[in-house]
């Protein structure tokens, strides 16, 4: 059938495609979420972001970054009960982090003194201070093992 002929209609994430399967020598179908995430893992790209929320409550605090799967993306909302002389930021550890793995984090109080550790991988431009209502965003790269600010 010529592609003229078929119906027209709005992709979802459900729609199927066809494709041949070198595995059993036949045509198949699957669904474009199938395809999509395929294509992520091909070319490194963590689609999957998770929310990660972190209330300290005193100066000196630690936060682990820790997605419940790893390799997330993950968006920190740091609300400090008060605006913090020092406190660290401790990365997901350089094993368990994918190629292009993100880490956007924001802030509702200001941060003097931040630290942000890379749990054995490089970190590359980190912020060293946080205002009020400010954020930052790091990227990781699995080639040099390293943490790189990105926004």
């Amino acid at each position: 059938m010529a592609i003229e002929r078929l119906t027209q209609a709005a992709l979802s994430a459900a729609a199927q495609i066809p494709f041949y399967d070198p595995a059993n020598g036949s045509d198949a179908r699957a669904s474009i979420t199938a395809l999509a995430t395929l294509l992520a893992e091909l070319i490194g790209v963590s689609q999957l972001q998770v929310t990660q929320y972190a209330a300290p409550n005193a100066t000196g605090f630690t936060v682990l970054v820790a997605p419940a799967t790893p390799g997330a993306s993950v968006w920190l909302l740091l609300t400090p009960l008060a605006g913090y002389a020092a406190g660290t930021l401790t990365l997901p550890a350089v094993a368990a982090a994918q190629h292009g793995q993100e880490l956007l984090v924001t802030t509702t109080q200001s941060v003097t003194t931040l630290t942000v550790s890379g749990n054995g991988a490089t970190v590359n431009g980190a912020p060293t201070t946080l205002a009020a209502n400010g954020f930052f965003r790091m990227k990781f790269d699995a080639v040099l093992d390293a943490w790189y600010r990105a926004g």
